[in-house]
């Protein structure tokens, strides 16, 4: 480990510029250290699996999950974490949510983290959002969120796109928007870190029915409603657990709602589409690239079984996956709710 550290030492003096590190070498994980690392910033990418880092040092790329886009001279795959926390200035956790509690627990502290994992767990009769997993498990209260309509396969290619970072300390935030901010991805900060997660969780499920609407061949008509009332739905939950209601109008709410439900990358939008068409939630949980929106789901129906919270479309999906209901009877029942105002 000494050879890391000095390699770690060495990279950060020679380039003038502070390490971070990037906990997870999905898409996601490779696409944010590709950012960083293009403008100089040294960037250790920790593959929870030697031979996974070992390739992509050879390789100069992740060909599992990003292949034919090349790393920049100072992104630095590693299999050993404390190479790639040691002097990292904040580490970014993009650790599948089902895998964060047991990851982060074997790894060294780091000072600060910027949770990018877009999940919710329900544990102890409590909704537990990504960051309040990541302060439970490792003490550090320095934690940033950051979100908004950012498909790792254009983003790794440098397409124009932009995100929201929120905070409870704005100098961590404006830290966090310092390293990612370019000419390709624009990054703005927030105070909101509540409802900056909680759309960023959410409309995954909405991402899922979006879907099995697109399965189902039911219309562009269909598809903008279910988009719509799945953001009111997310936004009168997230308002609920103390967010702010503007933020589900911005980058990390109909933002990342439109581009989940809508691109041929997303992964909740390709399995809801998967689902009506046969694929059982066995094979869903076997593929190698995770569909949050799953985990999702079992969490807040199981907050909904708790606190009567009125969540129907998120239900609607949940019985669909869970409990292999019917999409169109689903629908159906949608359709025949009590009419009210909009």
């Amino acid at each position: 480990m000494s050879s890391g550290v000095s390699r770690t030492q060495s990279h950060s003096t020679r380039e003038g510029k502070s390490p971070i590190a990037v906990l997870g070498a999905g898409s996601w994980g490779t696409a944010l250290a590709l950012l960083a690392s293009s403008k100089g910033v040294p960037v250790y990418l920790w593959a929870r699996r030697a031979e996974h880092a070992l390739a992509m040092q050879l390789e100069r790329q992740n060909r599992e999950y990003l292949p034919g886009v090349a790393f920049p001279e100072s992104l630095y795959p590693t299999a050993d974490p404390e190479e790639a926390l040691h002097k990292a200035q904040f580490a970014v956790v993009a650790v599948p949510s089902k895998a964060l509690r047991e990851t982060l627990a074997q790894l060294p502290r780091a000072s600060a983290y910027v949770s990018v994992t877009k999940g919710l767990q329900f544990t102890d009769q409590h909704l537990l959002r990504m960051s309040q997993v990541i302060e439970a498990v490792t003490g550090v209260s320095q934690v940033a969120v950051l979100s908004g309509p950012n498909l790792a396969e254009e983003i790794a290619r440098f397409l124009p796109a932009a995100a929201v970072v929120a905070a409870q300390d704005p100098a961590l935030a404006q830290q966090v928007q310092r390293v990612f901010s370019g000419k390709s991805f624009r990054v703005y900060t927030s105070t909101d870190r509540v409802g900056v997660e909680l759309g960023g969780a959410l409309k995954n499920v909405i991402a899922l029915a979006a879907g099995m609407v697109d399965g189902l061949r039911l219309g562009d008509n269909a598809k903008a409603a279910l988009i719509t009332r799945g953001l009111r739905e997310i936004t009168r939950f997230g308002v609920a657990q103390g967010a702010q209601e503007t933020t589900f109008m911005g980058l990390s709410g109909l933002g990342d709602l439109i581009a989940t439900a809508s691109s041929p990358y997303s992964r909740n939008r390709t399995a809801g589409e998967q689902i009506v068409k046969g694929l059982t939630l066995a094979q869903l949980e076997a593929q190698k690239t995770v569909v949050e929106g799953i985990y999702t789901v079992k969490a807040l129906h199981a907050w909904d079984r708790a606190t009567g919270a009125d969540l129907p479309i998120t239900e609607a999906v949940y019985r669909v996956i869970y409990q292999g209901a019917d999409p169109m009877q689903e629908l159906i029942r949608l359709m025949s709710r009590e009419a009210k105002p909009e």
